[in-house]
């Protein structure tokens, strides 16, 4: 392949994870819980090293599940931690995540001679291998990056998730108990939406490392706020700014021999912070501080 065609795949591939973390993330952080897709997205590596301990493939199904029961375990312990034992939300995050990640980290090194499957791999990803990595049918025919593949059925997974639950992600992320009122089983809704999260980020850590989709889910949405308070805006700006970070990340990286996804993450790192500075530069009411702007609407 030539550079501009391996360029394209990793960008169109780093695009689609964006946009699908971004828009998970932008639910998460409605709900105050960014730092809960940061906790899911530490505590699945242990399902994910048991899944693949037992089928032996990064790319089976035991390894979405293992992560997926991970992913649930990791929020039904904030949960109770943070109901049961009174413990704050932020230390109840940095408890589950920190003890699930680092059982992980064990169970890496002490099954190394069964599982081809190190640290480096779970925390920065391949995306940079991904034109090499196709996937081949029996009869030989070449489709194409499996990685991209997989991106883009988690994008159309994502899509259909957030528009079969619109209306329930949106009453259970400003106003739980008004939801329960109507019917909405919030807990369900809940629950569904760390699934998806837990999915998501198993299903993304092969190529952009599982550490390195924390920010991809809380760094655009955060960035894409600082500009808008209407919910249907806020997703579609932050698939914009997703799509940026993909584009001068590769580009970057490419320019000083990097780390494609530290550099993405470098790119939205950077898109936040110069939010930030514009937005504290404005004037108060191009911020949006009058009364009629205050409510955040769809």
């Amino acid at each position: 392949m030539t550079f501009d065609s391996n360029a394209f795949l990793i960008i169109f591939t780093g695009s689609l994870i964006a946009i699908s973390c971004g828009f998970l993330g932008v639910f998460m952080m409605l709900r105050k819980m960014s730092m809960t897709g940061d906790a899911i997205s530490h505590a699945v590596l242990p399902g994910i090293v048991i899944g693949y301990f037992v089928s032996g493939s990064q790319r089976s199904l035991e390894v979405i599940i293992g992560a997926g029961l991970l992913g649930i375990l990791a929020t039904l312990m904030i949960d109770w931690l943070r109901k049961k034992a009174r413990v704050q939300l932020d230390a109840s995050i940095g408890i589950t995540f920190t003890l699930l990640f680092a059982i992980g980290i064990i169970l890496i090194n002490l099954l190394a001679y069964k599982v081809d499957l190190d640290q480096e791999c779970v925390l920065y990803g391949e995306i940079a291998y991904l034109p090499i990595d196709s996937w081949i049918t029996k009869s030989g025919l070449n489709l194409g990056p499996r990685i991209t593949w997989l991106a883009g059925l988690n994008f159309f997974f994502v899509i259909g998730f957030i528009y079969l639950l619109f209306k329930e992600l949106v009453l259970t992320s400003f106003d739980e108990n008004f939801s329960s009122v109507m019917g909405i089983p919030s807990k369900g809704v809940n629950l569904a939406l760390m699934s998806i999260v837990s999915y998501t980020t198993v299903s993304s850590f092969e190529s952009v490392g599982a550490i390195l989709v924390v920010a991809l889910l809380v760094v655009p949405p955060a960035t894409a706020f600082l500009w808008t308070k209407s919910l249907i805006p806020l997703l579609k700006l932050t698939a914009a700014i997703g799509i940026s970070i993909s584009v001068l990340g590769y580009y970057l990286a490419y320019w000083i021999d990097s780390s494609i996804a530290g550099m993405m993450v470098t790119v939205a790192g950077a898109f936040f912070g110069i939010s930030v500075l514009i937005h504290g530069k404005k004037p108060a009411w191009f911020r949006g501080t009058s009364p009629a702007n205050q409510p955040f609407g769809v």
